[in-house]
């Protein structure tokens, strides 16, 4: 027999094992079963046979649980449900996890083909998952609505971001809920106008000393488990509904490529604590403004406890596709649960310049038709 078809025949039967191994094999037909956004469920590519994720004992036991932040052990290796392999890419550098025998010669993350299987690493299995609602096509045209608006976008840039070209994948996010008591000081100011000799009114702002203290529940303070992504685009197509998380099954993530974090537990709680404490400070200015009747509120100063810490280690979907454009790689995604697109497309010089012409040209007209 040919070599060829040996190693095809040889990869099939490794194949079938372990989609066995996984629950994942269709009974119908035998091939392997994908999650589908549309249904909720399992779905097979080749025969159409569709089953349901099996819930355990409710729906509320369905649901992401906290976790206890304080004597987490950060690095404990976790059961995904499935033999995972890592894949890193040489180009930007990006570590995905698919399923041990899965295909991956592209980097969903920059388009390159520079990649390589990397050696097991240790690392935590996810907890919760917001499962895809957006199915690839949706995504695709709602790409092209969004990549239609962007009129300062080469041609060239348009054609090269095919729709077709979305990948799915679930990015990694942390996720906190604390209990927070504050105390702060701050000064706040009451404005008065002062009118002069001649008639004319200036506004002056007197300004109070005030202190206090500030309690608050914070619930699901999210946190990017990965530094390679633009945090801009992550904003654009934010938000997600992670207090509706399902508890993590490997079915959830069934035919999608997995990122695995970069950012671990310790330090994704200090950055959560920076976002706190933009929240907490903001909630206290208002707070100020409302109990004094104040105009202004500056000077924030406060010092927080926190108690009750706990945690979830979420995936969040995310359609993405990445082109290059004249050496330059831009990516663009799609929230995979609403539907909402973002990323920074290229620029086209040329028609910037042609609007700058046409925009002096009728500023000219209109000048010289007014006079």
């Amino acid at each position: 027999m040919d070599e060829k078809f040996e190693n095809v025949e040889e990869i099939n039967i490794k194949q079938a094992d372990t989609r066995q191994e996984t629950d994942r094999k269709c009974p119908a037909c035998g091939g392997t079963m994908d999650f589908d956004p549309k249904t909720g469920g399992l779905s097979c590519p080749y025969c159409g046979h569709e089953e349901e994720i099996a819930i355990n004992g409710s729906e509320l036991a369905d649901a992401a649980e906290e976790q206890a932040f304080e004597g987490a052990k950060l690095l404990e290796s976790c059961d995904w449900g499935v033999e995972k392999k890592t894949v890193v890419c040489n180009s930007c550098g990006a570590e995905s996890l698919y399923d041990a025998l899965e295909t991956a010669d592209i980097c969903p993350y920059c388009g390159s083909n520079q990649v390589m299987e990397a050696n097991d690493i240790t690392t935590l299995a996810p907890n919760g998952v917001v499962p895809f609602k957006i199915t690839a096509k949706q995504a695709g045209e709602n790409f092209k609505i969004w990549i239609k608006r962007k009129w300062f976008c080469p041609k060239e840039a348009k054609e090269s971001a095919k729709p077709e070209n979305f990948k799915g994948a679930y990015l990694p996010f942390w996720t906190f809920d604390a209990d927070t008591m504050s105390t702060y000081t701050a000064q706040y100011g009451k404005n008065r106008t002062v009118r002069d000799s001649k008639g004319n009114t200036t506004t002056v702002t007197d300004w109070h000393p005030t202190s206090g203290t500030y309690t608050e529940k914070i619930d699901d303070q999210l946190v990017e488990g990965s530094t390679r992504h633009e945090v801009s685009t992550m904003h654009d197509i934010a938000p997600f509904d992670t207090n509706n998380s399902k508890s993590y099954k490997p079915e959830y993530i069934a035919g999608f490529v997995s990122e695995r974090y970069s950012v671990g537990l310790k330090d994704a709680w200090e950055k959560a604590k920076n976002y706190i404490k933009e929240r907490l400070t903001s909630a206290i200015s208002s707070q100020i403004i409302s109990e004094k009747n104040a105009d202004k509120v500056r000077g924030v100063n406060l010092v927080t406890q926190y108690k009750s810490i706990t945690y979830k280690y979420v995936l969040l979907p995310v359609w993405i596709s990445a082109f290059n454009y004249k050496q330059k790689v831009y990516q663009f995604m799609v929230n995979g649960e609403t539907g909402k697109v973002g990323g920074a497309s290229p620029i086209s010089w040329i028609k910037v310049a042609l609007v700058v012409v046409v925009c002096i040209a009728v500023i000219a007209v209109i000048s010289y038709f007014g006079q």
